[in-house]
């Protein structure tokens, strides 16, 4: 198979980052994040971005940094920004290796989920219209309707005319890539180890402080816990709702938690067809040996 993007995934804390560096040093590719709080700008040690491993090996990187923490940043953005950073790669002649440990932002790309286009125009057209105007725009254009609830609720009967004014428009074109992907997974008591001292080594780092700065700037509570983890406890702990022992348990086990949760999505995308090649993160030259085989003529790639 000729492969056009490499895929690094693994629970948190698993060094997928420095794997994929050496890989893009090695074979003359780019990073496309796939972390879907590596996005927002001024959320640096919270969200583990390794900008340090992309420095030590003169790696570009992309789709880090790229979005303010009060922005809405969603899988449809991801998806475009995603296929620009691709063909902005490939036109390099140099390779994309995809990394980071999303599951649904790895699932839109390895799996090639269909997001269509929505229409902004088209959208605001909509919205003057009756529930009775919007519901014979639906039957029009789809007279078996299965889901009675598209014909109950407004924003969704907005949605799927939109959806489907898309699909008829084909404005959006589902490329399907060829992943080489590798899945790094530690051992179960070394990830919970690797998680534990880098959370110490995160606060001892300033994240704390990260948290206060993101607050001061005027980032709401609310959004704080939307971001979860590390934004949602430490924020708990500035207001006093926490002591640090309690915050520092709390925070750890729920990491824990996150990582299981990952894993569980990556099996499941192996049982959905998704091929995973899995590999311990302590043997990188069997991993570069691996890719170096898989892409055929590495000549083209390796330096």
């Amino acid at each position: 198979m000729n492969f056009d993007l490499i895929t690094i995934l693994g629970p948190t804390a698993s060094g997928k980052t420095n794997i994929a560096s050496k890989l893009a040093k090695d074979f003359k590719g780019e990073i496309i994040s796939a972390d879907s709080r590596q996005v927002y700008r001024g959320m640096d040690i919270g969200t583990g971005k390794d900008l340090v491993e992309f420095k030590k090996y003169n790696v570009k990187y992309h789709l880090i940094d790229i979005a303010e923490p009060f922005e809405e940043y969603n899988l449809f953005r991801f998806k475009r920004d995603f296929k620009l950073s691709f063909d902005e790669i490939q036109k390099a002649n140099k390779i994309p290796i995809l990394v980071g440990g999303t599951g649904l932002y790895l699932s839109a790309i390895l799996q090639s989920y269909y997001l269509p286009e929505i229409d902004e125009k088209e959208k605001k057209d909509l919205s003057p219209l009756s529930l009775n105007q919007l519901k014979n725009l639906i039957l029009k254009s789809k007279p078996k309707q299965h889901n009675i609830t598209d014909l109950q609720d407004r924003e969704r009967m907005i949605q799927a005319i939109l959806v489907e004014r898309s699909r008829m428009k084909k404005q959006f074109v589902n490329y399907k890539y060829n992943s080489l992907t590798i899945g790094i997974n530690p051992e179960r008591n070394e990830t919970k180890s690797l998680i534990t001292s880098r959370l110490k080594e995160r606060i001892d780092n300033g994240m704390i402080e990260e948290v206060k700065t993101l607050l001061n700037r005027g980032i709401t509570r609310e959004r704080m816990n939307y971001f979860g983890l590390e934004y949602k406890n430490v924020t708990q702990f500035i207001d006093g709702k926490l002591n640090y022992n309690d915050m520092f348990q709390k925070l750890n086990s729920a990491i824990h938690g996150f990582a299981k949760r990952q894993m569980t999505w990556f099996r499941k995308m192996e049982k959905e067809g998704v091929t995973i090649n899995w590999f311990p993160p302590g043997n990188y030259s069997e991993i570069k040996n691996f890719v170096k085989e898989k892409l055929g003529d590495a000549k083209n790639y390796s330096k």
